[in-house]
């Protein structure tokens, strides 16, 4: 049984499916960042329809259309067209990232196809001549989390302020790119986008769980920050969207050198949410199949991962927060109720506190405004760059 969509005041490719409707409409979000084109998407949805709720079907259609546009990208390269083959470097981390998602488990083919999701974002990322992106690894524990880090700093000596981006439950580094980094480094903000414990490459190819004290990693990352001479030690900030809004809060709240902290998308009991999945046999609005959550925790059953989850909770946490905080959340968002989001605002003690709502009449009411990314990014973006007191490039 899958979830159907409550009500469709935004464009849903598979209205009896929310779960491939929702990614379907993350890939088509991406356009406007050079992350997917739609006459590409259009071809994929229409081999899928007919086949709504077939994972396998999903998995070998958006691998083969990333095949495909990684074969156009090879091909640019060759003639030595890089402005194309960035392109379709680009278009291709989209569409393995789409496909992979949803395999499970986590086999071979599903390890090879994130492989060449990284691959692509890496090959676009050494063709583009306007930034520098570092490739890096950031001490955690006893082993590193994987990043990258582009400096806004113009000149060498420049102390520019930083934001830590992270993802959710289910994203990853290099689809951060696609969500406003370009934008948030043209304000004059350097960004570092890492796979935090549970996601992306760590989880995949290093083994790092899911923990519910995610201030250890936002820590680690502070201190690597401070330790480049090209970040001012003092305007540091935190953006993390969708269960990123839990890695965020908790991070800030823990953590009184996150001078702001933007969580994009409210998680204020993520064991209740979880509980209620799992008591519904996953017949609910989820962005992955719900063995993504044993995955990612490490543990072999839904009652373990629970267990895991048990601290995943804000209402003793946040009161402590003390820098800058925005809660940007959508009124259908229909992953977390939008309640969630006044309860963790209300409890947060920051003293400088915003909480924006998007609706269906403006756009952007959906789970992290997927439905309207074009108006949500600025409005982040321009919040942190002015609590970090950042000047344009």
């Amino acid at each position: 049984m899958v979830a159907a969509i409550r009500k469709a005041d935004w464009y849903a490719q598979f209205p009896e499916d929310y779960r491939w409707s929702y990614n379907v409409m993350l890939v088509l979000a991406v356009i406007p960042a050079g992350g997917a084109e739609v006459g590409e998407v259009d071809r994929v949805c229409r081999r899928l329809a007919g086949h709504v709720g077939d994972d396998e079907r999903w998995f070998a259609e958006w691998r083969a259309m990333g095949d495909q546009v990684r074969a156009l990208a090879e091909e640019a390269e060759t003639l030595g067209d890089r402005r194309a083959a960035l392109a379709h470097y680009r278009r291709a981390t989209s569409y393995y990232f789409a496909a992979e998602r949803f395999r499970f488990p986590k086999d071979e083919a599903a390890l090879d196809a994130y492989r060449a999701m990284v691959d692509c974002f890496r090959r676009a990322a050494e063709l583009d001549d306007r930034y520098r992106v570092e490739y890096v690894d950031v001490p955690y524990e006893d082993t590193a989390l994987p990043g990258f880090f582009v400096s806004a700093a113009r000149s060498p000596g420049e102390r520019a302020p930083a934001v830590l981006f992270m993802s959710g439950f289910d994203g990853n580094k290099e689809h951060n790119w696609f969500l406003g980094v370009e934008d948030l480094l043209a304000r004059g903000v350097s960004v570092l986008s890492l796979d935090s414990p549970g996601v992306g490459e760590a989880v995949r190819f290093r083994g790092i769980s899911l923990r519910h004290d995610y201030e250890v990693a936002g820590s680690a990352a502070v201190d690597w920050l401070q330790g480049r001479d090209d970040v001012d030690p003092d305007r540091i900030g935190v953006l993390a969207l969708s269960l990123g809004g839990y890695y965020s809060s908790r991070s800030a709240s823990m953590d009184p050198r996150f001078k702001a902290c933007a969580a994009w998308g409210a998680i204020w009991d993520y064991h209740r949410v979880w509980r209620e999945r799992i008591e519904s046999a996953f017949a609910k609005q989820l962005p992955v199949p719900g063995a993504h959550l044993m995955w990612s925790t490490g543990t072999a059953s839904a009652q373990e991962a629970l267990k895991v989850l048990e601290g995943f909770r804000l209402a003793d946490v946040v009161p402590r927060m003390r820098g800058a905080f925005l809660l940007v959340h959508g009124e259908d968002d229909q992953q977390v109720p939008v309640s969630d989001a006044h309860l963790l605002f209300e409890a947060c003690g920051s003293p400088d506190k915003t909480l924006r709502i998007f609706t269906a009449e403006e756009g952007g009411a959906q789970h992290c405004q997927m439905d309207n990314l074009s108006i949500a990014v600025p409005e982040i973006n321009r919040w942190l760059a002015d609590r970090l007191g950042a000047t344009p490039r």
